[in-house]
């Protein structure tokens, strides 16, 4: 008999709260700081608006981030696992967060205390709705039957597949979180660039395309995803800081080469959006290769 499980996410998959929940995905939220404030980043903003959140980072308030840490992954789990629950826990990539090794230690701990249970932990090399587009395929794969173990070979194999694409208004917030180099950022800045940038097959984020204009820049994301995705993409996630008209506008692009396809338009998060600053804009797709 197959051993119970859950399905566990940190909330930087930006996944809308209703459907987290709809999903039966654990999120385990991070934190993030403005100025002398904490905030926790829930799926469901109950703490800050993400437009308030947006509306600050505009006006130049410097925001910080904290990873999970081994007792937040311990104190959201263990009354689960008490119940009989294993665990599936995908984190954000841990080129970007030091979120998975903090879940590394917990799951060690947790292994020693509850020997019965199975304990898979999975660095998604992905961010955002990219690890959000992955955690819901886990919990589908969940509900459709497969084992622990399918599951965890199931989503290993999806990882390499799926495709962060984004372009960013100002290119300063990944220079200030060490994402980029000061020398990149200089450049672009200087000559008014939009950089296009994806998250590489190891987790990293990566400077690909320019673009000189934001029409442009939200073409190029089109572009990328006609000559990559797969040919029956069923699904694609766009994620948006504080700029639906932009994220309407690659939707209607894309509904026009893939009229059948489903696209979820979401906000992406205050942990994310720290470093990607107001006016980010990612898609996120199945693709031949990232």
């Amino acid at each position: 008999m197959s051993k119970k499980y859950l399905v566990v996410a940190d909330s930087t998959t930006d996944l809308p709260a209703d459907l987290a929940k709809e999903k039966g995905i654990v999120t385990l939220p991070l934190k993030y700081h403005m100025g002398e404030d904490t905030f926790t980043n829930y799926l469901d903003y109950r703490e800050q608006s993400v437009d308030i959140f947006y509306d600050l980072v505009k006006e130049g308030q410097k925001v910080t981030t904290s990873q999970l840490n081994a007792e937040d992954v311990i104190g959201a789990l263990e009354d689960k696992i008490k119940e009989g629950y294993s665990i599936l826990m995908l984190t954000i990539s841990s080129k970007l967060s030091g979120t998975f090794n903090s879940a590394r230690l917990a799951f060690i701990d947790l292994k020693e205390k509850y020997p019965k249970q199975d304990f898979i932990l999975i660095d998604s090399k992905s961010a955002s709705l990219g690890l959000g587009y992955i955690t819901i395929k886990a919990a589908d794969a969940l509900k459709e039957g497969m084992t622990l173990e399918e599951n965890a070979e199931f989503i290993n194999n999806l990882i390499p597949t799926v495709a962060h694409w984004f372009t960013v208004d100002d290119i300063n917030h990944l220079r200030r979180g060490g994402r980029i180099s000061a020398a990149a950022s200089v450049v672009a800045k200087t000559l008014r660039i939009k950089p296009i940038l994806h998250c590489s097959a190891e987790g990293e984020l990566v400077s690909r395309q320019k673009a000189l204009t934001r029409k442009r820049s939200i073409k190029s994301l089109f572009d990328i995803m006609k000559e990559t995705a797969l040919p029956n993409q069923k699904t694609a996630y766009i994620g948006h800081g504080a700029d639906l008209e932009a994220a309407n506008e690659l939707a209607k692009m894309i509904k026009g080469e893939f009229p059948n396809i489903e696209i979820l338009i979401h906000s992406i998060g205050p942990v994310v959006g720290a470093h990607t600053g107001q006016g980010v804009l990612a898609l996120f797709f199945e693709a031949t290769t990232r």
